[in-house]
């Protein structure tokens, strides 16, 4: 929950080319001999489509309500497709609806900067290193000390309030999530000012979102209803948000140091599946198959649930644990985990 250093555009989020005969290799030629890797053109045009108009048709609704309480209703439905605009965001960042870089570096930034107020480059550039070094607490900022602590030795070292929340943070996590969506918009302005390319055009676009809503919300309505419109839809989206992430990594094993297994193990031991059909793949933008998604970044949402079978059954034949579980089960995991990681914090208290 903390921001990355630097908002310059990385390179697309996909895995190292691996070496002839590696363990990874052949799960990836049995991937491509299935056909998993092709576009999906046809499903990204409706899913794309189809959440245009909700987006559009919320916003109308708005404008339609006018001044009135009923408005908090409008929150909770923008606030849950913020999110799934996000999600739509992270596939244009992996190169899963286009091929190249420019068209989707340009769809990113109006999904991200104008759409939903969060800094593409800047979250391009942390997703990138979390997707290079899932779990790694040097290297994953996804991980990073901050507010909560993920490891023992992170709890040891903490000060201030992160000392305090620590402590209690399997119980401040959801409560925590409420601030998410105002945190990662202020860590796309921050980025905004340090070094890095592109920054105008960034900027542009994250002022033009920022004055357009909040023009909007203040307009249309009185000052007292306009700000718990804002409370209520930014903790809307920032809880969906966290619940969407927080299922994948959350509690499974970190890495620190030299610690670096090769690709394949490093993505499927530090990352966990959701069981679920496929209305959960709508709700967490196929993240739930996260184990997939990791092996795999550039592979369409739609195949992800297709290539599961295949790649559990390659990890039983190399013996690799393939992590899944339940969405009640997963959080259970993540918050068990927060509490364990916490422990020095309590002792000392």
């Amino acid at each position: 929950m903390t921001a990355a250093a630097v908002p310059t555009p990385a390179p697309p989020v996909t895995a190292p080319a691996p070496p002839d005969g590696s363990d990874f290799a052949v799960l990836s030629r049995r991937i491509a001999d299935s056909g998993l890797m092709r576009r999906r053109p046809g499903y990204y045009a409706a899913r794309i489509g189809s959440l245009a108009v909700l987006y559009a048709g919320a916003w109308t609704a708005f404008a339609l309500l006018g001044s009135s309480w009923w408005q908090l209703a409008v929150a909770v439905v923008l606030g849950v497709l913020f999110t799934q605009v996000a999600l739509v965001a992270h596939d244009l960042a992996h190169r899963q609806v286009f091929r190249l870089r420019r068209p989707s570096e340009n769809a990113g930034r109006i999904a991200g900067n104008v759409c939903i107020g969060v800094g593409y480059g800047w979250w391009h550039d942390k997703h990138t290193r979390h997707h290079a070094n899932p779990n790694h607490e040097e290297l994953d900022p996804d991980v990073g000390p901050g507010v909560l602590v993920w490891s023992k030795d992170q709890a040891r070292a903490a000060r201030g309030l992160g000392r305090w929340i620590g402590a209690r943070q399997a119980y401040w996590f959801f409560p925590l999530l409420t601030l998410e969506g105002l945190n990662l918009h202020v860590a796309g302005v921050r980025a905004l000012f340090r070094p890095g390319r592109d920054r105008a055009l960034e900027g542009t676009l994250l002022g033009l979102h920022i004055v357009a809503y909040l023009t909007a919300l203040f307009v249309v309505l009185s000052p007292l209803q306009a700000l718990v419109f804002l409370a209520v839809h930014q903790a809307v989206f920032g809880v969906y948000m966290g619940c969407t992430f927080a299922p994948n990594h959350k509690g499974m094993p970190t890495l620190t140091g030299t610690q670096r297994p090769d690709f394949l193990r490093r993505q499927v031991l530090t990352s966990r599946n959701v069981r679920g059909g496929l209305l959960l793949d709508v709700v967490l933008g196929g993240l739930n198959h996260q184990i997939e998604h990791h092996l795999f970044p550039s592979m369409p949402a739609p195949h992800l649930r297709r290539a599961r079978p295949i790649v559990r059954a390659y990890c039983a034949e190399l013996g690799i644990p393939y992590a899944e579980s339940g969405l009640l089960s997963s959080y259970a995991q993540a918050l068990r985990h927060l509490h364990a990681a916490g422990a020095p914090l309590r002792a000392t208290a």
